[in-house]
Protein backbone atom coordinates (compact mmCIF):
# COMPACT_ATOMS: atom_id res chain seq x y z
CA UNK A 1 0.00 0.00 0.00
CA UNK A 2 1.23 3.40 -0.84
CA UNK A 3 1.78 6.31 1.37
CA UNK A 4 -0.84 9.18 -0.71
CA UNK A 5 1.10 12.43 -1.52
CA UNK A 6 -0.13 15.81 -2.98
CA UNK A 7 -1.40 15.60 -6.52
CA UNK A 8 1.38 17.73 -7.60
CA UNK A 9 3.95 15.35 -6.20
CA UNK A 10 2.04 12.55 -7.93
CA UNK A 11 2.53 14.11 -11.18
CA UNK A 12 0.51 13.06 -14.24
CA UNK A 13 2.07 9.46 -14.27
CA UNK A 14 -0.42 8.61 -11.35
CA UNK A 15 2.32 6.39 -9.52
CA UNK A 16 2.41 7.20 -5.80
CA UNK A 17 5.30 6.12 -3.21
CA UNK A 18 5.62 2.38 -3.04
CA UNK A 19 7.90 1.85 0.39
CA UNK A 20 8.25 -1.91 -0.92
CA UNK A 21 10.11 -0.46 -3.94
CA UNK A 22 12.44 1.75 -2.12
CA UNK A 23 12.55 5.05 0.18
CA UNK A 24 11.18 8.09 -0.36
CA UNK A 25 14.18 10.07 -1.23
CA UNK A 26 14.88 7.79 -3.81
CA UNK A 27 11.39 8.07 -5.60
CA UNK A 28 11.67 11.35 -5.04
CA UNK A 29 14.51 11.80 -6.32
CA UNK A 30 13.25 10.38 -9.54
CA UNK A 31 10.92 11.94 -9.64
CA UNK A 32 11.81 15.47 -9.81
CA UNK A 33 14.84 14.08 -12.32
CA UNK A 34 11.79 13.38 -15.10
CA UNK A 35 10.27 16.83 -14.22
CA UNK A 36 13.52 18.27 -14.75
CA UNK A 37 13.98 16.40 -17.89
CA UNK A 38 10.08 17.24 -18.92
CA UNK A 39 11.19 21.26 -18.64
CA UNK A 40 14.68 20.97 -20.22
CA UNK A 41 12.55 19.15 -23.64
CA UNK A 42 9.70 21.97 -23.46
CA UNK A 43 12.19 24.74 -23.88
CA UNK A 44 14.33 22.83 -26.17
CA UNK A 45 11.21 22.43 -28.03
CA UNK A 46 10.69 26.01 -27.88
CA UNK A 47 13.87 27.02 -28.67
CA UNK A 48 14.05 25.02 -32.15
CA UNK A 49 10.97 27.11 -33.02
CA UNK A 50 13.42 30.21 -33.10
CA UNK A 51 16.94 30.78 -35.10
CA UNK A 52 19.74 33.06 -33.66
CA UNK A 53 20.57 36.47 -35.34
CA UNK A 54 19.12 40.10 -35.59
CA UNK A 55 17.57 39.52 -39.36
CA UNK A 56 13.40 40.58 -38.38
CA UNK A 57 14.34 41.04 -34.72
CA UNK A 58 13.85 44.07 -32.22
CA UNK A 59 17.38 44.83 -31.85
CA UNK A 60 17.18 43.85 -28.38
CA UNK A 61 16.36 40.81 -29.23
CA UNK A 62 18.35 37.84 -29.84
CA UNK A 63 16.15 35.60 -31.67
CA UNK A 64 13.38 35.60 -34.53
CA UNK A 65 10.73 33.97 -35.84
CA UNK A 66 11.32 33.02 -39.54
CA UNK A 67 7.74 32.75 -40.07
CA UNK A 68 7.09 36.35 -39.03
CA UNK A 69 9.46 37.45 -41.89
CA UNK A 70 7.79 35.60 -44.59
CA UNK A 71 5.70 37.87 -46.87
CA UNK A 72 2.16 37.22 -47.24
CA UNK A 73 1.22 36.61 -51.05
CA UNK A 74 -0.23 39.89 -52.42
CA UNK A 75 -3.23 38.10 -54.17
CA UNK A 76 -4.60 35.86 -51.64
CA UNK A 77 -7.83 34.23 -52.57
CA UNK A 78 -10.65 36.17 -51.36
CA UNK A 79 -12.09 32.56 -50.23
CA UNK A 80 -14.50 33.70 -47.36
CA UNK A 81 -16.01 37.18 -49.56
CA UNK A 82 -16.38 34.34 -52.70
CA UNK A 83 -18.41 31.78 -50.07
CA UNK A 84 -20.36 34.85 -49.07
CA UNK A 85 -21.52 35.33 -52.28
CA UNK A 86 -22.24 32.08 -53.79
CA UNK A 87 -24.51 31.55 -50.70
CA UNK A 88 -25.98 35.07 -51.01
CA UNK A 89 -27.07 34.43 -54.72
CA UNK A 90 -27.39 31.07 -54.65
CA UNK A 91 -28.15 31.14 -58.38
CA UNK A 92 -29.40 27.65 -58.75
CA UNK A 93 -31.54 28.09 -55.80
CA UNK A 94 -30.20 24.47 -54.09
CA UNK A 95 -29.13 25.95 -50.50
CA UNK A 96 -32.71 27.75 -50.32
CA UNK A 97 -34.40 24.40 -51.43
CA UNK A 98 -32.12 22.24 -49.51
CA UNK A 99 -34.24 22.52 -45.87
CA UNK A 100 -34.56 20.91 -42.35
CA UNK A 101 -37.35 18.73 -42.35
CA UNK A 102 -40.08 19.88 -40.13
CA UNK A 103 -38.38 23.22 -39.92
CA UNK A 104 -38.67 25.16 -43.27
CA UNK A 105 -37.29 28.32 -41.68
CA UNK A 106 -34.11 26.15 -41.74
CA UNK A 107 -31.97 25.70 -45.11
CA UNK A 108 -28.73 25.10 -46.28
CA UNK A 109 -28.04 28.37 -47.66
CA UNK A 110 -29.39 30.46 -43.52
CA UNK A 111 -26.78 28.18 -42.03
CA UNK A 112 -24.11 28.67 -44.17
CA UNK A 113 -24.30 32.17 -43.84
CA UNK A 114 -24.74 32.53 -40.43
CA UNK A 115 -22.03 29.86 -39.77
CA UNK A 116 -19.46 32.15 -41.80
CA UNK A 117 -16.94 34.58 -39.66
CA UNK A 118 -18.41 35.92 -37.80
CA UNK A 119 -20.13 32.83 -36.52
CA UNK A 120 -23.04 32.55 -35.01
CA UNK A 121 -22.80 29.52 -31.94
CA UNK A 122 -25.00 26.33 -32.43
CA UNK A 123 -26.60 27.35 -28.93
CA UNK A 124 -27.44 30.75 -30.22
CA UNK A 125 -29.03 29.45 -33.33
CA UNK A 126 -30.78 27.14 -31.29
CA UNK A 127 -32.63 29.40 -29.27
CA UNK A 128 -33.48 31.67 -32.65
CA UNK A 129 -34.32 28.94 -34.59
CA UNK A 130 -36.57 26.85 -31.95
CA UNK A 131 -34.42 23.13 -33.35
CA UNK A 132 -31.80 21.40 -30.95
CA UNK A 133 -28.08 22.40 -31.76
CA UNK A 134 -27.29 18.88 -32.18
CA UNK A 135 -29.91 18.63 -35.51
CA UNK A 136 -28.80 21.78 -36.53
CA UNK A 137 -25.01 20.57 -36.38
CA UNK A 138 -25.67 17.25 -38.15
CA UNK A 139 -27.91 18.67 -40.65
CA UNK A 140 -24.99 21.11 -41.45
CA UNK A 141 -22.66 18.48 -41.31
CA UNK A 142 -25.14 15.89 -43.78
CA UNK A 143 -25.96 18.92 -46.21
CA UNK A 144 -24.17 22.06 -45.79
CA UNK A 145 -20.49 20.82 -46.29
CA UNK A 146 -20.81 18.57 -49.01
CA UNK A 147 -21.81 21.99 -50.97
CA UNK A 148 -19.19 23.58 -49.47
CA UNK A 149 -16.86 21.03 -50.28
CA UNK A 150 -18.22 21.23 -53.65
CA UNK A 151 -18.10 25.02 -54.30
CA UNK A 152 -14.68 24.73 -53.02
CA UNK A 153 -13.51 22.06 -55.72
CA UNK A 154 -15.28 23.81 -58.70
CA UNK A 155 -13.62 27.39 -57.91
CA UNK A 156 -10.09 25.58 -57.22
CA UNK A 157 -9.53 25.96 -53.36
CA UNK A 158 -9.60 22.74 -52.75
Amino acid sequence: MGVLLPKYLRGNTGEVYNPTRGSVLTWLNTYLKRRLQDFCTDSQNRKSKFVPGKWGADEDSETADPVENLPASPDAPPLLEDVRTWAETDSTGELRRTRLQGHPQVTAQVLILRRLPPETSWKALAAELGVPASTLSSFYQRQCVPRLRKFGESEGYI
